[in-house]
């Protein structure tokens, strides 16, 4: 999997709490970002897959 370059302007107090939150798990604020980008992605994938499941086979 190749890697891609993502620009982003953000103020200085969001900027702030991100340096906050990759600093409580020893991380760079744009792996904590990209952590998080991961995290959601799969949330989202995860929940699709639970409401094709329901469909196929119905509600229990």
């Amino acid at each position: 999997m190749g890697t891609s370059v993502l620009s982003l302007r953000i103020d200085g107090e969001l900027l702030e709490r991100l340096r906050q939150h990759a600093a409580k798990r020893g991380m760079s604020v744009q792996d904590y970002v990209v952590q998080t980008l991961i995290r959601d992605d799969f949330d989202e994938r995860f929940q699709t897959a639970v409401e094709e499941t329901e469909k196929f086979y119905g509600l229990t």
